[in-house]
């Protein structure tokens, strides 16, 4: 994977070519005082970030296009940020997609930062509900200090600010996670595909299997084959109805992205051969869950402070010796203590 491939899946280079096949989408530029507002320590809300009362406009000509701001010098203050343009910007958007968004970066959306929402999910109505996944997200942290951590020609020494961040807000839809389907791309050849959410039992996948296969096949070679500029990709779909099908993401090919029910080495060992739940050497190797039982939500574990689960799973050895030397230090204490009273009786 290298580096060039990842910049193909931004989704501002990705969404001009396939805008007509996906959702509707708002472009949005980063200023460099929100940059640095997103990599500072915890959770203080802009000002003026709170929806505002007003007219709900329309404006759907103007959807996928690019918002210019003039971006204020002094925007940012020392203890609450303040980014009127910024906030402007969001708020227009919003209406212009119908009063409720999704936001994402150029590569990830938030959806590790569920958990601190009102309702659990993604849904933004004002700039604040924004902010807020934004700011509590790993997943966004990643995009923005190690988007090519994995790319065989990255030099970490260079400078990542040549990215062009951005803020993208997708017109909100309520999409049934069944629906969704993450598709392999090796050598511009369709190899795998899989339920994206992969820790439910849907019984309506093994009925409608081969139309599921069949329908992400005819959209692939059609509207996405040799239109990406990479040989080797992941995308992700939405197959809202029989023969309709929508495109919601690009990604990269590579273990940076979750492999989901497959494995890299399988998905990149070309002398490998996949296996799926049906063996047919004709079609990409298609893999659901095929029978019911309770699975873990991959994304639990992020509502957890890190210490935590560091503790947890001893992921970090000097946190536990820490741990141990701050038990020790107060069974200490208590001992002094307690021969201090035993004197004064």
């Amino acid at each position: 994977m290298k580096v060039s491939e990842v910049m193909y899946c931004s989704f501002p280079v990705w969404y001009p070519k396939f805008k007509h096949v996906s959702m509707k989408s708002i472009v949005i530029p980063l200023p460099a005082e929100f940059l640095e507002y997103l990599h500072t320590d915890g959770v203080v809300l802009p000002e003026g970030s709170l929806v505002t009362s007003g007219d709900r406009d329309s404006d759907e000509d103007r959807v996928g296009e690019e918002i210019d701001v003039n971006w204020d010098d002094d925007a940012v203050e020392a203890t609450a940020p303040s980014f009127p343009a910024f906030d402007a910007a969001i708020k227009k958007a919003i209406k212009m997609l119908g009063g409720k968004v999704f936001p994402k970066l150029n590569w990830s959306s938030p959806r590790d930062a569920t958990w601190i929402a009102f309702d659990k999910s993604l849904k933004c109505t004002c700039p604040s509900d924004v902010y807020l996944l934004l700011k509590s997200s790993e997943f966004i942290t990643h995009d923005l200090t190690q988007p090519f951590i994995r790319c065989e020609d990255f030099d970490e020494s260079g400078d990542q600010t040549n990215v062009g961040y951005s803020l993208i807000l997708r017109k909100w839809q309520d999409l049934n996670p069944g629906y969704e389907f993450r598709c392999f791309v090796r050598n511009n050849k369709l190899i795998a595909i899989c339920q994206r959410n992969h820790t439910a039992y849907y019984e309506f996948i093994r009925q409608e299997k081969e139309d599921i296969v069949s329908d992400i096949q005819s959209f692939f070679y059609h509207l996405v084959s040799l239109k990406f500029p990479n040989e080797n990709y992941v995308f992700d779909v939405y197959r809202r109805d029989q023969g309709k099908i929508l495109l919601l993401d690009f990604n990269p090919f590579g273990e940076v992205t979750d492999g989901l029910m497959f494995t890299w080495d399988e998905l990149t060992d070309s002398d490998t051969e996949l296996k799926g739940t049906d063996n047919d050497t004709q079609s990409p190797v298609f893999r659901y869950r095929n029978s019911g039982g309770i699975q873990p939500n991959p994304l639990s574990t992020f509502g957890v402070p890190r210490d935590i689960l560091d503790l947890a799973t001893g992921t970090d050895a000097s946190k536990l010796v820490d741990l141990l030397k701050l038990r020790q230090q107060q069974e200490e204490d208590s001992s002094s203590e307690e021969e201090t009273e035993n004197q004064q009786t």
